[in-house]
């Protein structure tokens, strides 16, 4: 019986975060301009114009490391963790009217969001390392694993962040005005522009506070190996994730009991 109804229950649940997802795709990327394939021509925008100035400059003969696939990483993984809680936030009110379902809860408001964008930067990601793979302007990764691994916990972090500030977002609009300055500040300090080896010494230590940074060391010790040195602790990133997605989901329960559909 207990079976039964674990089986009903992911068959509902299956079908709610389905259609929710359709929602989302045609609400989001049927109506404007390129549509989903704006997903691969920001990134790609991204890794054109930094290899541009690398190149004009003469910046790229300083390093061993293929400016390209350092763009890609670095971009893609912020993609990867900022752009879930910017589609969490404040995005409890325009969906209250679905809440008139019983199967549709506020959790898979956010998980269809967040699902959505873990695939669609997922996909952005890999077709741009075979792009550029194939006109020969960088090499696969080393360890495909220790890429998949970062890119696993960066996905959980966003997700756990978004999880968290959009129920916070329900409680007050401030959320949402602190957010998007907050975004463009981590980004130069998430790993993304820089690898905590080539920091001072008194420096790493700072930057590595911030548990998106280990992601990225993890990601690309996976994508140039032994051509660079990282510093990363996946268990403290771990933690940092555990710990926002248990308050993300007792906020989460609180906002539930208090808010009514429309």
């Amino acid at each position: 019986m207990m079976q039964d109804s674990l089986a009903n229950s992911w068959i509902i649940q299956r079908r709610v975060i389905g259609a929710l997802l359709m929602r989302e795709i045609l609400t989001r990327y049927g109506r404007h301009n390129i549509g989903f394939l704006w997903l691969f021509a920001e990134p790609m925008l991204f890794t054109l114009g930094v290899t541009t100035l690398w190149s004009l400059s003469g910046a790229h003969h300083l390093s061993a490391i293929p400016i390209v696939a350092f763009a890609i990483t670095g971009y893609s993984s912020v993609l990867l963790w900022r752009s879930m809680p910017s589609r969490c936030i404040s995005a409890i009110e325009p969906n209250l009217p679905l809440l008139h379902h019983r199967n549709v809860r506020l959790i898979d408001v956010f998980l269809s969001r967040i699902l959505l964008e873990a695939v669609g930067t997922t996909i952005s990601f890999v077709v741009l390392v075979l792009f550029f793979w194939g006109l020969e302007w960088l090499k696969p990764p080393e360890d495909a694993v220790k890429v998949a691994l970062g890119w696993v916990m960066l996905s959980w972090f966003g997700a756990s962040l978004a999880i968290f500030l959009g129920a916070l977002s329900a409680s007050s609009e401030l959320v949402e005005k602190f957010w998007h300055p907050a975004a463009y500040i981590l980004f130069p300090l998430s790993g993304a522009a820089f690898l905590v080896d080539g920091l001072p010494t008194a420096a790493q230590e700072y930057a590595l506070f911030l548990p998106m940074v280990h992601g990225v060391e993890l990601l690309r010790e996976g994508y140039f190996g032994s051509a660079i040195r990282a510093h990363y602790d996946i268990g403290y990133m771990a933690l940092w994730n555990a710990g926002l997605t248990v308050a993300g989901l007792l906020r989460l329960r609180v906002v539930s009991r208090e808010v009514r559909p429309e």
